[in-house]
């Protein structure tokens, strides 16, 4: 995934929008390969619990969003992704949708698009184009509303310490309401909204230290156990790792709406810290979180042996 270090690492730290605009041309989506690790992960979430990634407000038809997307990533993606404004094809995994019909383009010949077929026909039919969506992009997805300034729609089978069922109609307000320091992510928020959902794309990129390796972190499946006190005793090796999101948003304007993209990447923190510079930017944001920060991040156990290995990294 594209995440930019020195745009989203800054200190000191302030929990703040960071909204850039997105180049002409540039990416939003990216195509995943049959078995790779973001897929078994969405696979896994939405074979077994689809209930926890794939929510919707009462009575909101997302068809008119969900056609969009199709588009889009057919015009960005084409070698992954085909729409013909009724069938939806995933060239890399050899599953279409069609209606609520799941087509296997060559049993057999994909790998996992047997298993991924199977799955999408274990979904009500109004979610197997979601699914196939899902599959074949590594981003998680939402609807933003910009005239109501709420989220009737999620499809996130990787979300952050978050729970989609329990973000799902909610406005902007309400769901931003358990960030840390958030007064300046809340006064801004309708305008926020109604910008998104306008003619230019935007993006957007979020970090965190973590103990969690997984991809998926749904409250559900997060173990609550505490940092361990040796997580960085071994200098080349921390038990810590490092997680980051590229968000856009895909406007479409003539709804007043908007297709929020959420990409997630967790790598060990040693992989990702892999220069003094970059070193020396994390210890100075870490150094500069107030007490709620770290404490909504989960960090503030963490925080000492954490600038003691960022220290001793930057000065290498």
């Amino acid at each position: 995934m594209s995440f930019d270090f020195d745009a989203a690492v800054q200190a000191p730290f302030r929990m703040q929008p960071g909204l850039r605009r997105l180049a002409d041309g540039a990416p939003q989506l990216t195509a995943l390969a049959p078995g790779s690790r973001h897929q078994r992960e969405k696979l896994a979430v939405l074979s077994a619990h689809p209930s926890r990634a794939l929510a919707s407000s009462a009575g909101f038809d997302a068809a008119s969003m969900l056609a969009a997307l199709s588009r889009h990533a057919a015009g960005e993606q084409a070698a992954a992704w085909a729409w013909d404004g009724r069938c939806a094809s995933a060239l890399r995994l050899g599953v279409a949708v069609e209606g609520e019909t799941v087509h296997e383009l060559a049993p057999g010949a994909f790998g996992l698009g047997d298993e991924i077929a199977r799955c999408l026909r274990g979904l009500p039919g109004e979610q197997r184009l979601t699914g196939l969506l899902s599959l074949a992009f590594a981003e998680d997805f939402a609807i933003i509303d910009g005239a109501t300034g709420t989220i009737p729609w999620i499809a996130a089978c990787l979300p952050s310490f978050w729970a989609p069922e329990d973000k799902v109609g909610r406005h902007f307000a309400e769901v931003h309401a358990p960030v840390a320091d958030n007064s300046m992510l809340l006064r801004a928020g309708d305008h926020l909204m109604r910008m998104v959902c306008g003619p230019q794309r935007w993006e957007r990129f979020v970090w965190t230290v973590t103990r969690h390796p997984r991809l998926n972190a749904h409250p559900q499946v997060v173990d609550e156990a505490p940092w361990s006190p040796h997580a960085f005793v071994d200098p080349q090796a921390p038990q810590a790792w490092f997680r980051r999101e590229r968000q856009t948003f895909i406007p479409v304007p003539d709804l007043q709406q908007a297709i929020f993209t959420i990409a997630i990447d967790c790598v060990p923190l040693a992989q990702a810290i892999d220069t003094s510079w970059k070193a020396g930017r994390m210890h100075d944001a870490i150094a500069s979180m107030s007490d709620a920060v770290l404490a909504y991040r989960s960090l503030a156990a963490a925080r000492a042996p954490l600038l003691a290995w960022l220290a001793a990294r930057a000065a290498a």
